[in-house]
């Protein structure tokens, strides 16, 4: 059981880094409270790979992809959404109000159930559950993945005391719709091309907006510096 609990920890948490799972962690560690995230992620990494070793050691099943990936791209491109309306509420020197937590909850978990049914990490404990003991697999990829994602959560409050407030609502509502048009356009569709070119695209729209922006802001940042020495 020790064996098996390590190796699946080591092999979970190497798989993680840099994975959407983090991606998705220090996107919503820089809009609600860092314990909260945690304990989203922690529930929904118990489920998923209590269900990774249900298939692997018990059952022996696969699980429906294309089904799983349009559920998660629908998902995502409604929590898009959400962080976007939210981001439009906030100004960029004030602290957006952060939702109850049991909605924050139920949002982590969602959204990491769905992105996790079918990815290499689920893929990966399946096949450490149909080898190892079940409960030390179950119990390595639950802390590995735990582990890797308060990195990204680390990364995620760093990056929350540096940059604006709507700025960070901004970028995690773009993640969020990056995340939803590849789920959909790739996994669900199985558009390969179509789901490059509109992630591509998006993502370039908003670069250009985000430059056009600053460019703005910066100008008006120095008509105000000069119009007091005009003034004078």
């Amino acid at each position: 059981m020790l064996t098996a609990a390590l190796v699946s920890l080591g092999v979970v948490f190497l798989a993680e880094l840099g994975d959407k799972s983090q991606l998705m962690t220090m996107t919503y560690a820089l809009r609600h409270r860092w314990w909260v995230v945690l304990s989203g992620v922690a529930i929904a990494s118990f489920l998923v790979h209590g269900l990774s070793v249900t298939i692997g050691h018990f059952v022996g099943l696969t699980l429906p992809a294309r089904p799983i990936a349009f559920a998660a791209g629908i998902a995502f491109l409604l929590f898009a959404a959400w962080t976007w309306r939210d981001s439009r509420r906030s100004d960029d020197d004030e602290v957006a109000p952060v939702p109850e937590p049991r909605y924050v909850i139920f949002a982590v978990i969602s959204s990491f159930v769905l992105a996790e049914l079918g990815d290499k990490t689920m893929l990966a404990t399946v096949a450490l559950a149909s080898d190892h003991n079940w409960a030390g697999v179950w119990i390595g990829a639950t802390v590995g993945m735990v582990l890797a994602d308060g990195v990204a959560i680390i990364v995620g409050r760093l990056l929350h005391r540096r940059l604006p407030e709507r700025f960070l609502h901004g970028a995690a509502a773009l993640l969020f719709l990056l995340f939803g048009l590849w789920m959909l356009f790739d996994g669900a569709l199985g558009w390969p091309a179509v789901a490059v070119a509109s992630t591509a695209g998006v993502a370039a729209v908003a670069l250009i907006a985000a430059a056009i922006r600053f460019v703005r802001s910066r100008r008006q940042a120095l008509a105000r510096e000069a119009s007091p020495e005009v003034a004078a």
